[in-house]
């Protein structure tokens, strides 16, 4: 069982951001000198793999190199940090990244200098190259480290079968890219065993607090053209947006919305005994969403970046199973396929959600990499169809699905990248039309088995945000009208006009959608609600058509990353005039490490006097 709150001992994330940050500029270098390498006219790369340099080139023409460069660095960040964090746990058979111990070498490199090859995981083809390397039978001038890069690769394709959203099967330009240096005192690999220490690796949190600060220099650079009237891109919006949820924060919106739910019908569970940071009503309650049992809660996080909401939602729903009796081998399965779901706009940080929420399974189930279970992470992309393409395909399947509602949705995903969760998609049977065009084969129809698949793609999205949601909470994305470029301005506008004046607003009201009636809601946003007048449609809402059951005012800059002053808050998606929420201010305590246990002291000091 996970600590509590006041035992947790806070993760020095000082190390972590110098290493992330390095490692950025680190990977960019060295990926963009493979690059320029690879591309040069008779190249090796173009002699032994012209397949995966034709789709490098074809990548470049629907980007360009930097943005290529960026991705292909990100990609082998998210990878390494995640085998270093696979082997420090012992959720490795043997070290991929990390050397055994006494060893300076990574174990994978050393077991195959000793002629031990796992069978399983390296394809025969690439043991006979490796053993060639290391006898010197195969001409290089690194042989331990061109080894060394084939053996990561077959790991990584070695976890595809576990975790395919993570690691992808490395046969294109991706694996042409990778760092040379990996064995080094200097390399990368050396820097990220530096800085994810074995006490780092003891929670999945430190996967978030990398992502957040290799995104950090990409996000001041966003601001700073901020102050040139340079608008926010679709591009940037992750970066721009992006911040990690304090852990007590997390523990309070999770407490105070999947916990109260699960209170409420269950009065007499003693589950509130570990949420540290749970404010009970001031009177018993009978009017509530009324769940059979735990498989019937459905969490959303609409914006749920690398999955911190997530993975703490997921140890109060194993503590809900465990307490109904189910069998802790079945449990973690159950929470990934019946409870959580995810839903990002930044492919990798969606990629990490799902590594965070595997490894919460894995701690909890020894065999839980057999199963094979995908965690319901949803990335929105956009995808487009040309309208001839789509009267095709209608003719294909059959023009009696093609209801204006589809027709609609089909097209509502051609700037998803910029519009995100705040889509509201038309199709009102999108489980059904899924369903239904799932079954169609389309394999054999050279022309639109392409277009199938993309229609797949958005009805999949669709479906994520079709849905309602037992409990839904978010740290939603603050953007001001001065950062939105001005699609996303005209778009706002036209879709939520009443809460236009930010991003973040909007959010609020989209969440309120995603959830149940009498469903419960858990935010973290900018305090400016509360009292500035341009909110005052947003207050109105909230306080006139919905129930506020409790809310923290931090103080301005309350932790690390904040750039605006912040509230976090719960709400019962029902009104309830009579209902009298709990309300801690904290506006005067300051410091980053001490508004966690300021709030926690004050809300278990109303607990004993019954406030």
């Amino acid at each position: 069982m996970e600590a509590t709150p006041s035992r947790k001992r806070l993760m020095d994330t000082s190390k972590l951001k110098k290493f992330a940050q390095y490692a950025r500029r680190s990977l960019r270098d060295q990926v963009s000198t493979k690059l320029a390498l690879v591309l040069s006219a008779g190249s090796a790369a173009r002699r032994e793999h012209p397949q995966a340099v034709k789709g490098l080139e074809q990548a470049i023409a629907d980007s360009n190199p930097d943005q290529v460069t960026e991705r292909v660095a990100y990609t082998w960040f998210n990878r390494f940090c995640a085998l270093r964090f696979m082997d420090v746990n012992r959720y490795t058979r043997i070290g991929i990244v990390s050397p055994a111990e006494g060893q300076f070498q990574p174990e994978l490199l050393a077991e195959a200098k000793m002629g031990h090859l796992d069978e399983d995981m390296v394809p025969a083809k690439t043991r006979q190259h490796i053993a060639d390397l290391l006898a010197g039978r195969s001409p290089s001038h690194d042989p331990q480290g061109e080894a060394y890069r084939l053996l990561v690769v077959a790991a990584c394709n070695a976890w595809h079968q576990a975790m395919p959203f993570l690691f992808q099967r490395i046969d294109d330009y991706t694996e042409l890219l990778m760092p040379d240096d990996l064995l080094s005192g200097n390399s990368i690999l050396a820097y990220t065993r530096e800085a994810m220490t074995p006490d780092a690796c003891e929670d999945v949190e430190v996967i978030g607090w990398l992502y957040q600060f290799y995104i950090s220099e990409k996000k001041d650079a966003v601001f700073e053209g901020l102050k040139n009237n340079q608008k926010i891109t679709p591009a940037n919006i992750p970066a721009a947006t992006q911040l990690f949820t304090p852990h007590w924060i997390v523990r309070y919106l999770v407490d105070n919305s999947l916990g109260r739910l699960w209170l409420l019908n269950r009065p007499g569970s003693r589950l509130a005994e570990q949420m540290s940071y749970y404010i009970p009503p001031e009177k018993s309650e009978t009017d509530f969403l009324q769940i059979n049992g735990p498989e019937d809660i459905k969490v959303c996080d609409p914006a749920c970046g690398s999955g911190h909401m997530l993975t703490y939602a997921f140890d109060l729903l194993y503590a809900i199973y465990e307490e109904e009796g189910y069998d802790a081998a079945e449990i973690p399965e159950k929470i990934l396929t019946h409870n959580l779901y995810g839903i990002e706009l930044d492919e990798r940080a969606g990629e990490l959600a799902a590594f965070a929420l595997t490894m919460k399974a894995r701690a909890r189930q020894r065999r839980f990499f057999n199963k094979r279970i995908k965690p319901h992470i949803t990335v929105l992309e956009k995808v487009s169809f040309a309208r001839e393409e789509l009267s095709d395909y209608m003719s294909a399947v059959g023009r009696d699905l093609f209801t204006h509602g589809l027709h609609e949705t089909l097209q509502q995903f051609s700037e998803a990248d910029n519009f995100g969760s705040l889509i509201r998609p038309q199709v009102g049977n999108v489980a059904d039309v899924l369903a239904t065009l799932q079954a169609k084969d389309m394999a054999g129809n050279l022309f639109l088995a392409e277009t199938h698949q993309r229609v797949l793609s958005v009805l999949r999205m669709a479906e994520a945000l079709s849905q309602r949601y037992a409990v839904v909470v978010a740290n939603p994305p603050y953007m001001g009208g001065k950062g939105m470029n001005p699609r996303l301005s005209a778009w706002l506008k036209e879709n939520y006009e009443p809460v236009k004046t930010d991003l973040f607003s909007a959010f609020v009201v989209r969440n309120l959608e995603l959830a149940l009636p009498k469903g419960q809601l858990g935010f973290m946003t900018p305090f400016v609600w509360m009292f500035i007048s341009s909110y005052e449609k947003l207050r109105a809402i909230l306080i006139d058509q919905k129930t506020i059951t409790s809310l923290i005012q931090l103080e301005y800059s309350g932790f690390d990353g904040a750039t605006v002053p912040i509230c976090t808050f719960t709400v019962e998606n029902a009104h309830k005039p009579d209902f009298r929420g709990g309300y801690v201010r904290l506006s005067d305590f300051r410091g980053a490490d001490q508004q966690g246990p300021r709030a926690l002291e004050i809300i278990q000091a109303a607990r004993k006097v019954g406030k």
